[in-house]
């Protein structure tokens, strides 16, 4: 059999990107839960993102490193980080070592879609439709079934389900930042410029919050390990591949997979249930998310 071609062998690749993209990011929140017992939020990322900057230097010192020719494109490069980096998993880490389920969390953020889908029409100019529109209100809708059930439930109080809120904000503007901004920055420029960025603002955040206290175990190290290499290294070089080959929009569509993933998971390893309600909240948000992510009719 003759091998196959190489464009071949790169359209394989670029389908099977999104599943796994959604996989290893629905893991980060798995990683919060395991580790955050053992450390504080903002501690924990600094040290994540510290280890972070540490495996990027020989790599960016020692092989051929493109880096960007303005200072105005170090600054977006920086702020985008900050946004995606900063107060994304800043928010999310700190929602979680509150109390809040992984998987309502998860639920939270991923109507990233919703937001980035209305919000791309108006940054980007990218065609936002009625029925698009509608699917931000069904999105919505179902977050709040889900936020309203966990809250009777005592798990998790109005401000640390706001953080999850606030990280789904951070998200959704530093999506379009990077779209917008950075979409042609290199892959190991940008990603070293932007973990030194979330470094020196979560040692910032561990000072002047935490005490910065950590018990190290096995649960801490595989935590750490996972987010690093997996998570950091992995997916988000994966997520900014993404957003180069495709609209803000469709890109962002492919978060709405995480919350399912996630909550299957979070059952799996800490037991985290799901109600009734909780269950239709998530349907309702996941059809939300569908309707955002459909293509506009063009005209024949």
């Amino acid at each position: 059999m003759p091998n196959a071609h190489p464009a071949s062998k790169n359209t394989i690749l670029l389908t099977m990107m999104p599943a796994v993209f959604v996989f290893l990011w629905s893991t980060g929140f798995i990683g919060a839960k395991l580790g955050l017992p053992y450390i504080e939020p903002m501690t924990f990322l600094a040290v994540r993102f510290g280890i972070c900057v540490l495996l990027f230097l020989p790599l960016v010192t020692l092989t051929r490193t493109r880096w960007p020719d303005r200072w105005q494109d170090w600054g977006h490069i920086g702020f985008a980080g900050l946004l995606m980096h900063g107060g994304y998993l800043g928010f999310v880490f700190w929602s979680i070592g509150l109390g809040v389920p992984a998987g309502t969390s998860a639920l939270i953020v991923g109507i990233q879609p919703l937001i980035v889908g209305a919000m791309a029409g108006i940054l980007l100019s990218e065609k936002v439709s009625r029925i698009q529109w509608a699917g931000l209100l069904f999105g919505l809708l179902g977050v709040f079934l889900v936020v309203a059930e966990k809250l009777s439930l005592g798990e998790g109080s109005v401000f640390a389900i706001g953080l999850s809120f606030l990280a789904l904000l951070s998200i959704s503007f530093g999506t379009l930042y990077q779209k917008k901004y950075c979409s042609g920055m290199s892959l190991k420029s940008g990603n070293f410029i932007q973990f030194i960025v979330a470094t020196a603002y979560f040692v910032g955040m561990s000072f002047l919050m935490e005490d910065r206290i950590i018990v190290w175990s096995g649960e801490l190290v595989f935590a750490l390990a996972w987010l690093v290499f997996v998570l950091s290294l992995g997916a988000v070089s994966l997520l900014y591949i993404l957003l180069r080959n495709g609209a803000a929009a469709n890109v962002s569509s492919l978060f709405y997979l995480v919350p399912p993933c996630t909550a299957v998971v979070a059952f799996l390893l800490f037991d985290e249930r799901l109600a009734f309600v909780s269950l239709l909240g998530m349907g309702i948000t996941i059809v939300g998310v569908a309707l955002v992510n459909i293509k506009p009719r063009t005209a024949s």
